[in-house]
């Protein structure tokens, strides 16, 4: 079970965020070059594991995306997980270009490479995969690490209202998933950083194996400009998991996170 809510709650963190279009240009995007963001993760009270996220530009002058995830301690020597994702994203569009899934669960390993292609078609795009081969897919779809950094971008706003669903689409682990978000209101959440004031989620969960209700997830991003997701809480059937932000740096609006110590 421990296994299963480690990768719910670092997957499924960035998973639900997608979205967004063609007009974030460099300039605004931009703005995230450099960061860095760091996790730990609990399962109950026992801390699991952490992850680490960055926004970066490679040799070419294309954005690189990266979330390396891994088991700590006990956790570590239990199950042993190791999960890389990537994403090479257009500066000009915004779109992903490349995403690589590299998970490493125990025994269990998977790689996959996808490149996507937004411009043959009119009314949809097409993805390549390593395992599918060739898939038409919904027209500008993104990966869950473009997708995040889009949602902070041009989401989160001062327009939302209370009871707000976005409906998104995404490509994620070799298959297109509509996953709906509903915006709760805001919150203040007590962190090590001090009390910071959130906008709060509900993706809308699927009942089953892991979750009793639709709404056993929620997720926090502090209200100001950093738009930073600060927690993640899943409710399981059996325990619950904590995604906490430990580490930043690199922040456009670093000195103006809004903390009430």
């Amino acid at each position: 079970m421990l296994r299963s809510a480690y990768i719910s709650g670092l997957v499924l963190l960035f998973a639900f965020m997608t979205g967004a279009g063609a007009y974030c240009q460099e300039s605004r995007m931009a703005d995230y070059l450099g960061e860095s963001l760091e996790y730990s993760l609990y399962y109950s009270f026992i801390r699991a594991g952490e992850a680490k996220l960055s926004f970066d530009k490679d040799s070419s002058g294309m954005y690189h995306i990266k979330m390396d995830s891994k088991t700590i301690g006990l956790a570590n020597s239990l199950y042993h997980i190791r999960d890389i994702y990537e994403c090479i994203m257009d500066p000009q569009t915004a779109y992903p270009l490349l995403a690589i899934r590299n998970v490493r669960e125990g025994r269990y390993r998977a790689y996959n490479e996808v490149t996507f292609d937004h411009s043959s078609r009119e009314d949809s795009s097409i993805v390549y995969s390593q395992k599918k081969g060739m898939l038409v897919v919904p027209k500008d779809i993104y990966d869950i690490l473009s997708g995040f950094y889009l949602l902070r971008k041009e989401y989160l706003t001062d327009s939302l209202q209370i009871g707000d669903t976005i409906l998104i689409e995404t490509y994620f682990t070799d298959e297109v998933f509509d996953l709906k978000v509903r915006y709760v209101g805001k919150e203040k959440i007590k962190t090590e950083y001090g009390k910071i004031n959130c906008l709060k989620f509900n993706p809308v969960t699927e009942v089953g194996r892991a979750f009793k209700t639709q709404n056993d997830m929620s997720i926090w991003f502090s209200d100001d400009k950093n738009h930073l997701p600060v927690k993640v809480w899943l409710d399981l059937r059996f325990g619950s998991v904590r995604v906490d932000l430990i580490g930043f740096k690199g922040l456009k609006y670093e000195h103006r996170l809004s903390l009430d110590k």
